[in-house]
C-alpha cells in the first residue's frame, strides 16, 4: 500500500536520446525510480524515445510512451493517462527543461498534476546562474566570484571587474 495513497499513477520522465555525458546514469536512476514505484503498489508510466534503455522493459514500466520527452508530446500522455504525479529527476536536464515548460504553460496545474520531488521552483532557481548565485550567498555558502553575463560584452566586463 502507498504511503501516499492519493498517488496511484505517475509519470517518469526519461532521458531521451543518448547523449555525451548524459543518458547512462539516468537510464540506472530512472531505472530504480519504476522499480521504487512499482514495489509500492504505483501505476508508472515512462516517457523516453530511447528503445535501448533498460527503463523500458515491461518489469519496469507500467506503460511506455517511445516519444520526445517535450512538453507537446507529455502533454498528450498526461492527458491521456491522467496522472496523479510527474517525476522530473531521473531523466537530466531534458526532464528538467520539459517539465519547468509544463509547469509554466499551466499544463501541470491543468491536469492536476504534482511534481515529486525537486520543486519546479527550485529547479528553476538552480538553473539560472544568477539567482543560484544569490541563494549560495544568503545562505552565507562560500562561492568563488562570479556574476552573470548574458553577452559576450557582459563577459568581457565582468572578467574585467573581477580579474
Amino acid at each position: 500500500m502507498p504511503k501516499f495513497e492519493w498517488i496511484k499513477k505517475v509519470i517518469v520522465l526519461g532521458s531521451g536520446a543518448i547523449k555525451i555525458g548524459e543518458a547512462a546514469e539516468f537510464d540506472y536512476s530512472g531505472s530504480q525510480c519504476l522499480k521504487a514505484l512499482r514495489e509500492e503498489g504505483i501505476e508508472t508510466v515512462l516517457v523516453n524515445p530511447n528503445i535501448a534503455t533498460i527503463q523500458t522493459d515491461p518489469r519496469l514500466a507500467g506503460k511506455v510512451y517511445l516519444l520526445p520527452v517535450t512538453p507537446e508530446f507529455v502533454e498528450e500522455v498526461i492527458a491521456k493517462e491522467r496522472p496523479d504525479a510527474i517525476m522530473l529527476s531521473f531523466g537530466g536536464q531534458t526532464a528538467l527543461n520539459c517539465g519547468v515548460q509544463l509547469s509554466k504553460r499551466g499544463i501541470l496545474e491543468k491536469y492536476g498534476v504534482k511534481v515529486l520531488g525537486t520543486p519546479v521552483k527550485t529547479i528553476e532557481d538552480t538553473e539560472d546562474r544568477e539567482l543560484f548565485r544569490q541563494s549560495m550567498m544568503k545562505a552565507t555558502v562560500p562561492i568563488p566570484k562570479s556574476k552573470s553575463a548574458q553577452t559576450l560584452q557582459d563577459a568581457i566586463n565582468v572578467g574585467r571587474e573581477i580579474g
